[in-house]
């Protein structure tokens, strides 16, 4: 599986001939971050704000992927992914937010979406287990603050983090304030991520920083 980063909490993963995109930022969003666009055939949005739901920029040509924009329980290509419901506070207004949890190419991710909270139900925390991959926001305004993250990822127990959702418009030093609360040392940052399973046998909550 190869993990690419796009700025906020946009994502590219793929496997093969699939692949998948997480919150496409969208044209109308007032991020710098530039949109970038390529074809995808599964496309998850957590948030309904243009921040994340970008679903214009993962079709291109003759793609056009299957969207997936809330909770619930979904199969495509052979694919089982659980939307679970959960709260953001993005632009300080309430919006719904989806945690999703699949697994791909035999590797289970927790994606976290834009959530403004650390304390979800137990029920929740049941259903996300202990990924191998976990995607959080470690931003604030509205989303996890570097320490809430820190708390709720380290409550997850997954093998690997990867922060996002931060930068200049962000809480500064977010990854800084992150990497004191979760116990690790800086991490220097990589443009994109080649794993398999078997990468992440034996790791306890490494993190990994991807560029954009």
């Amino acid at each position: 599986m190869i993990i690419s980063y796009l700025g906020k909490q946009f994502f590219k993963l793929s496997f093969g001939d699939t692949v998948l995109a997480f919150n496409p930022i969208s044209k109308d969003s007032k991020n710098p971050v530039k949109p970038s666009k390529f074809g995808a055939d599964i496309v998850l949005g957590s948030t309904n704000h243009p921040d994340y739901n970008g679903f214009e920029m993962t079709a291109h040509g003759e793609t056009v992927p299957f969207i997936i924009d809330g909770p619930g329980d979904y199969e495509v290509k052979g694919i089982a992914i659980k939307g679970l419901l959960s709260e953001s506070q993005v632009g300080g207004t309430h919006h719904v937010n989806t945690i999703y949890t699949l697994s791909f190419d035999s590797i289970s991710i927790c994606f976290i979406g834009a959530l403004g909270n650390e304390k979800v139900s137990p029920d929740t925390l049941e259903l996300l287990g202990s990924p191998d991959i976990l995607f959080i926001p470690i931003g604030g305004n509205g989303v996890l603050t570097p320490a809430s993250s820190a708390k709720f990822a380290l409550t997850l127990d997954p093998k690997l983090i990867i922060p996002m959702d931060y930068g200049d418009e962000m809480t500064s030093d977010a990854l800084k304030i992150f990497f004191k609360e979760i116990g690790e040392e800086k991490v220097a940052p990589v443009d994109k991520l080649t794993l398999k399973k078997k990468d992440l046998e034996g790791k306890e909550g490494e993190v990994a920083v991807l560029s954009y």
